[in-house]
């Protein structure tokens, strides 16, 4: 981790010839030494001024609580919130562990991370779940309510007479929201022990342990015991004859008050009192639990989302150097040491919902990867290892003992290779934990350093390196697809390109019978809007997604250095691409070896023709419902949801119905991160159960913006019985391509009536 507070990415013994700098850990223990110190001196000086309020409208700090109790309570918290901050320093220490990673704050960032940091604290990011979103925002606002309460009676505490604030209306309003603020934490907490130990959903019922009930017991008693002490409070200066109806505006506290109205003076006295120290002990085992529970992630995780906008694109992947050149002598992560710091850092800021196992397709369909155990295993190993140790993320089971600095004592390869990239999890994620980064680190250590991959991948390997493409196909068939199309025209990469746009086809769309339809469909809608296509053919090299996904970064570089080099040769400035793997690719990681192109993908390049009236999609008809699946790389990976609907929503007569998952909880087709070449034998198979999705919307056509997405849901609605008749997957250029030749013929078609599809 960064040596230097701001989190910079270069840490202190990177920089032999620096200054010394303070590290985060020293942070923590000089904030908390001197909010002790603060908190000790809080409670001498009152002792010497006795200064006092002069209203009757007003709070007495301490009232009927004798001078013993107020010593302990001065004594207790300060020295509670000193041990914490040392506790919280060993966890620090144990982020400074990792490698750097560039977070620091500047001033090209500084607004993305604050807007980052208010949707964590505002609760924006958890509202997602409105339910749960809800139930949080009360225990979080409401807590907070009553630490402001808290604190404001404190800081008027201190004051000299002529000084304090809380008195009269004032008062009357500081006691209307501290009463509010206790019911909407009180009701929040009683919400969030029923939604566990009642509703019990499956993704928090599988995770309960012991420290929850702990952490919710000790925050309804807080609660509770709040309101009891001013009850009992209010009773007691009544009883001693004050006029208290001032109080009333305390609207749960006065009228529990009126409830022992008739009782003596001297119970009252006793019974506030004890209600006062278990208040205070609830307070007090608050502060035991934050350092070593969960509950931490009241601090860590806006630190997390504050450190979320970083130096590469939401689609790339971690850059390396060029290994051509470089030799490096480990690849990935397996200890500790090789995950950033950033990484360790989100070990601690998870909140353990686990809505990221509830969206896995993996784990959906029961493959062995569920996305927080990832999260949480690292951390376990992180907490094991560190020096000293320290409680892991999540209480562990007794017999779980972890011998070495390795998370793959934790952690197996079939969890790591069940993996489909799809980014749901970090998605979903409402404290931004970054958990396909940490699978895609594995699997380069698993791939390059352990040759630990499935087999039928190794296949794809080699078909990659030998023939330029995971299909094993002979790359000089690269552009047979377009011998029938007068308008492809096949350039030479040795001569300068002179059309807009380089039409980069990918291996799919070169190879497999499927997807050479969608190229053909496409080169046909760029002909109708009278832009050229450009092809490079047998010169085009696959470009490397799948090597990179699967973890074997010498292979990417293999494939993409070369790609690159031709490209930048040409002189290509603009790119088009119906794959979204070459396109993420291309726009993100090429840039990490020196390509920067501007790419896009067609069904952007179709929106906008159709925008511009370039291409002409007046008479394009289909009087079918159609439903459309979100490509992983083209929505999650890269945020383009809007331009393939607006593309179908082009069509007249198109009935277009949302899968139950769409948008950003759109479920994935199974074949991301190089799923597409290993075989899937565990579960259910996630193509299947997307097309079982797709099927239930009532769609006779489905429509896919992926090459990979359209072979997985073709073959899927295939084997839940539906034939192309029934149920018609295709791209949405073969769909658009279908409307428009439907429309010309209806066109043609003089003799009937002009409201009449063709084929009524």
């Amino acid at each position: 981790m960064s040596a230097q507070v701001d989190t910079s990415h270069v840490s202190a013994s990177e920089q032999p010839d620096s200054p010394k700098r303070f590290k985060p850990h020293q942070l923590s223990l000089g904030l908390g030494i001197g909010m002790g110190i603060f908190i000790l001196v809080s409670g001498i000086i009152p002792q010497f001024t006795k200064w006092k309020s002069d209203s009757e409208i007003h709070r007495t700090v301490f009232e009927n609580i004798p001078g013993s109790l107020q010593l302990a309570f001065y004594t207790v918290i300060p020295v509670l919130v000193v041990w914490g901050s040392f506790q919280f320093a060993n966890r620090m220490r144990n982020w400074e562990r990792g490698a750097p990673d560039r977070r620091r704050t500047t001033k090209k960032n500084a607004k993305n991370r604050l807007r980052d940091f208010r949707a964590g604290v505002y609760m924006q990011t958890l509202l997602r779940d409105s339910a749960a979103g809800l139930m949080h925002s009360m225990i979080y606002f409401g807590f907070l309510g009553l630490l402001a309460v808290t604190t404001t009676l404190e800081i008027d505490h201190q004051m000299p007479p002529a000084l304090k604030f809380l008195h009269g209306g004032t008062y009357q309003a500081f006691a209307f929201f501290g009463d509010f603020a206790g019911v909407v934490f009180t009701v929040g907490v009683i919400w969030a022990i029923i939604r566990r130990y009642v509703q019990r959903p499956y993704r928090i019922r599988i995770k309960s342990k012991p420290e929850h009930a702990a952490i919710l017991g000790t925050f309804l008693v807080l609660g509770v015991s709040g309101f009891g002490a001013e009850m009992f409070r209010i009773a007691e200066r009544s009883a001693a004859g004050v006029n208290m109806d001032f109080e009333k505006w305390s609207f749960v506290g006065y009228p529990l008050a009126q409830l022992v109205n008739g009782w003596s003076a001297s119970a009252l006295s006793t019974w506030h009192q004890w209600w006062w120290i278990i208040h205070v002990l609830s307070f007090i085992a608050f502060l035991a639990l934050l350092p070593i529970t969960m509950l931490r992630h009241i601090f860590t995780s806006p630190l997390n989302m504050y450190l979320r906008d970083r130096d590469r694109p939401k689609g790339a992947m971690k850059a390396m150097p060029n290994l051509m050149e470089t030799e490096l002598e480990s690849f990935g992560a397996s200890v500790i040491e090789d995950f950033t710091w950033k990484q360790l850092l989100d070990t601690d800021a998870c909140t353990m919902c686990g809505r990221c196992t509830s969206v896995c397709p993996a784990h959906a369909t029961g493959k062995p990867l569920d996305p927080r155990e990832i999260v949480l295993k690292v951390g376990e190993v992180m907490a094991a290892t560190g020096s000293p140790q320290v409680s892991p993320p999540l209480g562990t089971d007794a017999e779980i003992t972890i011998g070495v600095n390795s998370v793959f004592e934790r952690i197996t390869s079939e969890e790591i290779w069940a993996c489909t990239s799809c980014k749901a999890c970090d998605e979903i994620c409402p404290v931004n934990i970054e958990i396909l980064d940490k699978i895609l680190d594995m699997r380069r250590y698993l791939a390059l350093m352990e040759s630990n991959f499935p087999a039928e991948l190794g296949n794809a390997y080699r078909a990659m390196e030998n023939q330029g493409n995971p299909w094993a196909m002979n790359q000089a068939e690269r552009g047979d697809w377009a011998k029938d199309l007068a308008s492809v025209k096949v350039v030479d990469p040795g001569e300068p390109l002179d059309a807009e746009y380089l039409y980069w086809v990918g291996c799919a769309g070169s190879f497999d019978d499927k997807n050479k339809k969608v190229t053909q469909a496409m080169a046909k809608l760029l002909s109708r809007a009278g832009i050229e296509v450009a092809i490079l053919g047998p010169s085009e090299m696959c470009t490397g997604d799948s090597a990179r996904r699967s973890g074997n970064e010498y292979l990417f570089q293999m494939l993409a250095l070369p790609n690159i080099e031709m490209l930048n040769t040409m002189g290509v400035k603009k790119v088009i691409t119906q794959c979204p793997h070459c396109f993420n690719t291309l726009l993100n990681e090429y840039p990490q070896l020196g390509g920067h192109y501007e790419v896009i993908h067609h069904t952007q390049l179709l929106e906008q023709l159709i925008d511009d009236g370039r291409l002409d999609v007046s008479r394009a008809t289909l009087e079918e419902r159609i439903t459309y699946h979100d490509s992983c790389y083209l929505g999650r990976h890269n945020d383009v949801y809007l331009a393939p609907r607006k593309v179908v929503g082009s069509i007249k007569g198109i009935e277009v119905v949302e899968m139950q998952r769409n948008g950003t909880k759109g479920m994935c087709c199974g074949a991301g991160g190089a799923r597409m070449w290993m075989e899937e034998s565990i579960g259910t198979k996630v193509n299947d159960e997307r097309a079982r999705e797709a099927i239930s919307t009532g769609a006779s056509r489905v429509a896919t913006a992926c090459p990979f997405c359209y072979i997985m849901l073709d073959d899927g609605v295939k084997a839940a019985g539906k034939e192309e008749n029934e149920v018609k997957v295709a791209d949405i250029a073969i769909h658009l391509l279908d409307a428009i030749e439907a429309g010309d013929r209806e066109l043609a078609n003089q003799e009937a009536p002009l409201n009449v599809t063709a084929g009524d």
